[in-house]
């Protein structure tokens, strides 16, 4: 689908300027960082150099102090504690730093990972029964718990404390031994984007205040916590950002045997590991576990202490996630033609299908592709006949959360962000939801199919693409949700001579271009999923690009490359 392209409004010129006499740096790089809410000397040395002398006070977080003052008594009293966390990359990583610390320390603990299919999302009962069985006085909820008031009832029952660590928005506060979740309404902590992992690592980080710890023992965890950053999507700003840009490091010399035997695996061959490295060869895998049989196995090779057990571990692993590409492919392609086929989606404005032999632990990836298709909400659901489950994503300006809020009494159960979401439901009840959540997309859209669009930074001329601008480019990651890598516009491009349509089914475009006003300077690129432009620039027809600029090295030569987004046909 074509897309809008939008200029990121540009800030103010007195301020870029300001900036870029206080810094020495061009105006673009100045805009680049105004762009980013830096506009002082002292916020672009934190940006640049994030310190984790700069990490906030633990003890800022609303019921932090109840939390480790039963932590600290489980310690005394020697009380075994379950470690519970989602099946997903940022539980699973969670899981794997709290259990490893509290053990480190000689604590008696367990952990536990819910089965995506016999007990969904969340804190379950089954997980409260396992720790009861297995004489456990506290659980440690992480990435889940906020919401899960009956079942924390439920283990308070069974004489079982428990200590929530999350980040959803909670609907009511649960009766818990201490609730830690920024995004509580009556929680006054200064940054409200940590992830599952980032609040099960601020509740080891008050650990170590109380008890004195020494904290270089607790930073030697924040790969994990990077790998859960990346793959949960916050924002990689503040405190996210400091934690992710040295976790970056540990990563890149990483001691554990699993992450290097899933790098391995997944032919990583690079200096330097970025965001980009862990969100597409780590957190697939990762996933791929608890999508395909069980994010237990995930921790299992996360926790390897042995070379030989984490490669045999991470080959399994490469299995289940060259299964989850398979059925991925095959579902997608169901799901496509159940659209194309049903005369509904001719004027629906989101998707909702279903299909009684699809994976469950697909589904969500499948919701995406459609969303990539028809840029559409849409909701990919598993039926068993008298039940359906599945994922919804979303688009942008559409808040998932809300919208099934609208559908509840439609509902058997429903959680999640406000791109992403589950959800389950009586089959007897689907087709008054598809339409239902149909009506509620279409007045949020006022009932306009809306159009997908990229933003970019800035427009920048081949002239201006120098090393000197790379090397202050690679220093704005770790990128992510509010520092996003720079895209740029250019304008007025042909083919060089060299542009070529790349790959087995030649659906990537690989460039030699020149702008027309200075055709003797020219870059090479690279445009994934873009190969169909072949053509018209083989035609010497001038276009646009929007790109972002990386490094390529061939031959032990590094040249700077164009990262081609999306090309439109100069009008």
């Amino acid at each position: 689908m074509q897309k809008n392209w939008i200029p990121i409004p540009s800030p103010d010129e007195t301020l870029v300027q300001q900036l870029a006499a206080e810094l020495s740096i061009e105006p673009v790089v100045a805009r680049l960082l105004v762009q980013r809410g830096i506009q002082t000397f002292e916020e672009a040395r934190s940006f640049f150099r994030p310190s984790l002398d700069d990490l906030h006070d633990p003890f800022l977080m609303r019921d932090m102090d109840r939390a480790v003052t039963r932590l600290v008594q489980a310690l005394e009293n020697g009380d075994k504690i379950l470690v519970y966390g989602d099946y997903d990359v940022d539980g699973t990583t969670a899981v794997t730093l709290v259990y490893s610390f509290l053990r480190d320390l000689g604590v008696a603990c367990d952990y536990y990972i819910p089965d995506r299919y016999t007990e969904g999302y969340g804190f379950s009962m089954k997980g409260v029964d396992y720790a009861h069985d297995n004489g456990c006085q506290l659980i440690i909820t992480l990435d889940c718990g906020v919401r899960d008031g009956a079942k924390i009832d439920y283990a308070r029952s069974k004489g079982i404390d428990v200590i929530v660590c999350d980040h959803h928005q909670p609907a009511q506060i649960p009766d818990a031994a201490a609730v830690l979740d920024p995004k509580r309404p009556d929680c006054n902590y200064p940054f409200k984007g940590l992830c599952g992992a980032g609040v099960g690592f601020k509740l080891l980080q008050a650990l170590c205040i109380e008890l004195e710890i020494d904290r270089n023992k607790l930073f030697q965890y924040l790969d994990l916590v990077t790998i859960a950053i990346a793959a949960d999507i916050v924002p990689v700003s503040g405190e996210n950002r400091i934690l992710a840009f040295h976790g970056l490091k540990q990563l890149q010399n990483t001691e554990r045997h699993g992450i290097r035997a899933m790098l391995n695996n997944a032919g990583f061959k690079k200096d330097q590991l970025t965001i980009t490295d862990v969100v597409f060869l780590l957190a697939p895998r990762i996933n791929a576990a608890g999508r395909i049989f069980s994010g237990k196995k995930a921790v299992d090779l996360l926790l390897s202490q042995n070379p030989e057990e984490a490669a045999t571990a991470a080959a399994a692993i490469e299995e289940f996630n060259t299964t989850r590409k398979t059925l991925d492919k095959g579902i997608t392609e169901e799901a496509l033609q159940k659209i194309n086929d049903d005369e509904f989606y001719l004027s629906a404005l989101s998707a909702v299908v279903y299909g009684e032999n699809w994976h469950k632990g697909v589904v969500g990836i499948v919701a995406a592709r459609i969303v990539e298709t028809h840029y559409k909400p849409s909701i990919v659901l598993v039926s068993d006949g008298e039940k359906m489950a599945g994922s919804a994503r979303s688009i942008a300006g559409i808040d998932l959360f809300e919208c099934l809020s609208e559908c509840e009494d439609l509902l058997e159960q429903f959680g999640g962000h406000t791109m992403a979401a589950g959800l389950s439901l009586k089959a007897a009840n689907f087709e008054s939801f598809r339409n239902r959540f149909d009506e509620v997309i279409r007045k949020k859209l006022n009932n306009m199919q809306p159009t997908p669009f990229m933003h970019y930074d800035a427009e920048l001329d081949f002239t201006d693409i120098r090393p000197k601008l790379m090397r202050i480019l690679k220093q704005f990651e770790p990128f992510g949700p509010e520092n996003m890598h720079p895209v740029f516009l250019a304008c007025n491009i042909e083919n060089n001579g060299l542009t070529r349509a790349v790959g087995d089914q030649k659906n990537h475009l690989k460039l030699h271009v020149h702008q027309q006003k200075l055709p003797s300077l020219a870059l090479d690129g690279i445009g994934f999923n873009l190969g169909h432009w072949n053509s018209d620039l083989q035609q010497k027809q001038p276009v646009d690009l929007l790109f972002a600029l990386d490094e390529n090295t061939w031959n032990n030569k590094t040249n700077i490359q164009l990262v081609v987004k999306d090309i439109r046909s100069v009008s």
